[in-house]
């Protein structure tokens, strides 16, 4: 990729593309090709041996949110996690509204701890005992990668 980006036609094109509120992301579609015919682990291993931390496809996924100002926010139960995909700004009543109108319609207040600090923690429990869980109300806007109960009454 090093090569890609030192070429002077892949910088004119970029800055053009910056210009006009657009990405260009140079992505090996063999390489991906390869990849995607491994297992997970595999796929890993292989990544880290050539210094990489995602790949190609993660790179467009997150290029693409952010060009279209999306984030993404998860609500988790004993046996399920779910995504939601919401624009950048939402406030927290109208994203419970992804998850169900009455949610949104009898909105009380969101239970939130970031998904960084609950990976950093090990569980939702640790999360609460260091204070990383907090309550947020109408106003909140919503940060990617929140890991979301919404309280409601109807």
């Amino acid at each position: 990729m090093a090569d890609v980006e030192n070429n002077p036609n892949f910088k004119a094109l970029k800055t053009l593309a910056e210009a006009r509120g657009a990405a260009v992301l140079p992505v090996a579609a063999k390489f991906e090709e390869d990849l995607a015919g491994l297992d997970a682990e595999e796929a890993q291993m292989f990544m880290e041996d050539l210094g990489l931390h995602e790949t190609g496809l993660d790179r467009l996924i997150k290029t693409s949110y952010d060009l279209l100002g999306y984030i993404s926010f998860l609500t988790a139960g004993e046996d399920d996690v779910h995504a939601w995909t919401i624009v950048r700004g939402t406030k927290a009543p109208k994203a419970a509204g992804k998850v169900h109108t009455d949610i949104e319609r009898g909105f009380i207040r969101a239970e939130i701890v970031a998904f960084e600090d609950l990976k950093a923690c090990g569980s939702m429990a640790a999360a609460k005992e260091k204070g990383l869980f907090r309550l947020e109300g109408k106003d909140y806007v919503m940060q990617d990668g929140d890991i979301t109960n919404f309280r409601f009454n109807i």
